[in-house]
């Protein structure tokens, strides 16, 4: 079944051209100006993959993000006329899986949503390295279930993951007590070319802080060592 995108920009040009060339590639593609347009495509389709762009009338794409992390783990590249550090920063904040930049090549844009839907994907053949330990690692009480690509808390509760943030704690639970630069996480996680740049890491390392440390300001499941990058500090049994 082919992926269901949505497109949301204010520009009939921006939308018409991404929903002609990703028809042309065999997905679906729905179209919306701003954030009730986005709201009644999310109620009345299932929707794969987002395309938001951050300047909107209205609610603008950081506050719609929000809203889409607040219910789910929908996948969101986001888009803008902007290029500078800290838009993309924000951008990760709020949870979105990556960002582009506009004017974009459509070959670009085609190969970040390719990539984000195989992260998100939980379809997928298993590595003689799961097969070999299992895919659901418990630490500090924690759960991750590496092929339903699912984390629950002590409390069995399940705790939303972006795709970025689970591939990135997936890498930390692999290789515990191990000290892990930003280029061997870079590697280890999403793969170098689907960061934009190389602090996003830190980005995604306080907002996993932030859902599974009791003191996310006094880390001591992910410790930062200074001047070579993290260490997952937990012993980590794999079933």
């Amino acid at each position: 079944m082919a992926a269901h995108i949505l497109v949301v920009d204010d520009d009939p040009g921006v939308t018409s051209f991404i929903e002609t060339y990703l028809g042309e590639q065999g997905f679906d593609v729905s179209t919306a100006m701003n954030g009730e347009g986005l709201r009644r495509q999310l109620a009345e389709n299932s929707v794969d993959l987002v395309i938001l762009d951050l300047i909107l009338p209205g609610e603008d794409g950081i506050a719609l993000a929000k809203h889409i992390r607040r219910d789910s783990n929908l996948p969101i590249i986001m888009l803008t006329g902007r290029s500078d550090t800290v838009d993309r920063i924000v951008g990760l904040e709020v949870g979105a899986d990556d960002y582009l930049t506009k004017p974009f090549d459509a070959r670009e844009l085609l190969a970040r949503i390719n990539s984000v839907l195989r992260r998100t994907s939980k379809v997928g053949g298993h590595s003689q390295e799961q097969e070999s330990r299992g895919s659901i690692a418990r630490f500090a009480g924690w759960c991750l279930d590496t092929e339903q690509r699912q984390l629950l808390s002590p409390e069995g509760s399940e705790v939303a993951l972006t795709a970025g943030e689970f591939d990135l704690l997936t890498a930390f639970v692999k290789h515990p007590g191990r000290i892990l630069n930003r280029d061997q996480l870079l590697d280890m996680a999403r793969g170098r070319e689907a960061f934009t740049f190389d602090r996003s890491i830190d980005v995604h390392v306080s907002r996993i802080r932030r859902k599974i440390e009791a003191n996310p300001q006094e880390p001591v499941l992910i410790k930062t060592v200074r001047a070579a990058g993290y260490m997952f500090t937990p012993n980590v049994d794999w079933e």
